[in-house]
C-alpha cells in the first residue's frame, strides 16, 4: 500500500509541476483544450501513459452507461486530473472531481485551472479516501 501511495504522489508531484511550467509559458486564457493537449503532451514525454477524455462509466441498477461523463486526463490509470481554464474554481468543480473519483474507484484527482492568475490558486487536491500526501 504504502509503496503505492509514494508511486501515487510521484505522478502527482509530476503533474503539478508539469502544470506549473505550462501556466507559466502560456499564461492564463487559452482554452481549456489547449492546456490539455499540451499537459498531455508533456507528460507522455515523460514516458507516462495518458488518456484524455476518458468516458467515467456509471453502473446504476445494472445497466452500464458510458456517455454523459468525460474525464481530462488519466494518468497511469492511477491519477484523475480535471481541467479548467475559467476565472475562479468554484465548490461545484471540486464535487465534480469527487463525483469522477468515486465513478472511477480511484483515491486522488488534481483540479487544476489554468484560468487562474497564478497556478498556486489554480490547483488544488481531491482525495477520496486517500490519506497518502507528500510531506
Amino acid at each position: 500500500m504504502r509503496e503505492r501511495d509514494n508511486e501515487l504522489e510521484t505522478l502527482a508531484t509530476l503533474v503539478v509541476d508539469c502544470g506549473f511550467h505550462i501556466h507559466k509559458e502560456l499564461g492564463p486564457g487559452l482554452l481549456e483544450s489547449v492546456y490539455e493537449a499540451v499537459l498531455a503532451h508533456r507528460l507522455a514525454a515523460e514516458g507516462l501513459k495518458i488518456d484524455r477524455q476518458k468516458p467515467v462509466e456509471i453502473n446504476i441498477d445494472g445497466i452500464v452507461l458510458n456517455e454523459g461523463f468525460r474525464a481530462d486526463l488519466l494518468v497511469e490509470d492511477k491519477l484523475l486530473i480535471e481541467l479548467k481554464s475559467i476565472e475562479k474554481l468554484l465548490p461545484v468543480h471540486g464535487k465534480q472531481t469527487l463525483t469522477y473519483l468515486r465513478l472511477m474507484n480511484l483515491p486522488l484527482g488534481l483540479l487544476i485551472n489554468f484560468g487562474a492568475a497564478t497556478f498556486r490558486e489554480g490547483i488544488k487536491r481531491i482525495a477520496n479516501n486517500y490519506q497518502g500526501f507528500v510531506s
